[in-house]
């Protein structure tokens, strides 16, 4: 079981050592790259979490995985793999993220549609559902969904806002029925 006390004291020490280097976004993307790959790639996952691979071998796969990203990630990676705790990977970014957008009054949104979203689309959802949740802006991920018939669904956090068509119809048969 992961601890996530464990993942924030990495994640905070991670958002620390940026602010006080001004490498807030820089970091903000290396960190969002690393969680990518580690989560979208079932060989490095599988790589990393064996005990049958030397601490070494993991080492000098992850330096030339991650060869681009600044000297704090590759310590971090480096750090966790030296404390097994390489598990912990996915969770330690999406402290890190979450501390990242708390500071930038910025909250992620998963924007379900029938079609792709335009950027004046994006923007204007962004600005309306941010104020709603007291943030400056959203960070949306569009993704389509078939079964909507119509109109958009957005979630931010655990709240969700249902303005497709097919939840308005779902609203109008349970008071029908109810």
């Amino acid at each position: 079981m992961m601890d996530t006390g464990v993942a924030k004291r990495y994640a905070l020490a991670l958002f620390q050592i940026a602010k006080e280097n001004g490498q807030i976004d820089q970091l903000d993307e290396e960190v969002r790259v690393v969680r990518t790959l580690v989560t979208s790639s079932p060989e490095i996952h599988t790589f990393l979490q064996s005990p049958n691979i030397s601490l070494e071998k993991k080492k000098e796969m992850v330096k030339v995985a991650f060869a681009s990203a600044s000297e704090y990630i590759q310590n971090l990676l480096m750090l966790l793999i030296d404390r097994h705790r390489e598990e912990m990977i996915t969770s330690i970014c999406d402290q890190f993220i979450a501390l990242i957008n708390e500071a930038k009054g910025i909250a992620d949104a998963k924007v379900y549609s029938i079609k792709p979203l335009t950027d004046d689309e994006k923007r204007a959802i962004s600005a309306t559902f941010a104020a709603k949740v007291g943030k400056i802006s959203l960070n949306i991920e569009n993704i389509i969904d078939s079964n909507l018939l119509g109109g958009i669904k957005v979630r931010i956090g655990n709240q969700i806002y249902d303005g497709s068509l097919q939840g308005k119809l779902n609203r109008l048969q349970r008071q029908l029925l109810g």
